[in-house]
């Protein structure tokens, strides 16, 4: 039995939840991935996974074992590429994970430039404005914003942005505008559900706090959602100034009550728990904080 190939096999099967999903990103048969399941068990002399019909879950000592085989196999790959020399490049997948509209509009646009520099390299971006599992989902690095909710995610900070109140010129026609954050109650907001959203906040100038309860008629859980409502002229949103780059540049959007402060915006690169920052990664990681950084 090759120890490295079954313990690659066995992260897999953890990742996917299941002998099917991993015999499917392995590229073999799933009576293959049974069997070095079974070897592996058998040389360890413990059971590593318990199957029911609601599927696999690690044992303890599966757990255990995860973490340190997932840390050896990334390990295993980091001495490879330092074998190989810096000139041979990046080579493999990096799976990556953001929210769907910094992706769309800070990302992606420039993702040709990165692949340039690494031709070896190909990318999967999972969009998706929820913190999805990073184990679970295979994923190398997530770029995620504003506070982290896990305590032990391995984390750095790589930028961060002011949040605004905002609308279109469209709607203050209609509705006017705010002089105070108090004069929030009377228009319509666009509400974000997720992360970073909700209908309390929270404003400050100078040495004073002022929070305020909005509501709206309309209420979403992606950004891509806050973004076209607003733009369809429906209400006010308290955005970050990612969000709307594109907009507040052309004017389409206008800042209001910018005498008062919102708490900024952290943008983060997340990665799996217990696991060493693997070189695409940092790479990855390094070219979005010089993105951002010339913004």
């Amino acid at each position: 039995m090759d120890r490295l190939s079954a313990m690659e096999t066995f992260v897999c099967v953890v990742e996917t939840g299941s002998f099917s999903a991993a015999a499917r990103r392995l590229e073999v048969g799933q009576p293959a991935v049974s069997k070095t399941i079974a070897q592996l068990e058998a040389h360890l002399g413990v059971r590593l996974l318990l199957r029911s019909t609601r599927g696999l879950t690690s044992t303890e000592a599966g757990a255990a074992f995860f973490e340190r085989a997932k840390r050896a196999i990334d390990e295993a790959h980091e001495a490879e590429l330092a074998a190989r020399g810096a000139a041979s490049g990046l080579t493999g997948t990096l799976r990556v994970c953001a929210a769907v509209t910094f992706a769309r509009l800070h990302i992606l646009p420039h993702l040709g430039s990165f692949l340039a520099l690494h031709p070896g390299l190909d990318i999967d971006v999972v969009l998706d404005d929820r913190n999805v599992n990073l184990v679970e989902e295979g994923i190398d690095v997530a770029l995620r914003m504003g506070e982290l909710s896990d305590s032990g995610l391995t984390a750095r900070k790589i930028g961060e942005c002011q949040r605004m109140v905002l609308g279109t010129p469209a709607y203050f026609e209609r509705h006017g505008e705010p002089a105070s954050p108090a004069q929030l109650v009377d228009h319509q907001a666009v509400i974000y559900t997720q992360n970073g959203g909700g209908t309390h906040w929270l404003f400050r100038r100078g040495g004073s706090e002022q929070a305020v309860s909005v509501s709206g008629r309309v209420r979403v859980s992606a950004a891509e959602g806050v973004r076209t409502t607003v733009l369809a002229h429906l209400g006010l949103a308290l955005s970050s100034q990612w969000m709307f780059a594109p907009e507040l540049a052309s004017g389409e959007v206008r800042q209001v009550l910018q005498d008062w402060q919102l708490p900024g915006l952290d943008l983060w690169a997340v990665f799996p728990s217990g696991r060493m920052a693997s070189a695409k990664a940092r790479a990855f990681v390094g070219y979005v904080e010089q993105l951002l950084a010339n913004s």
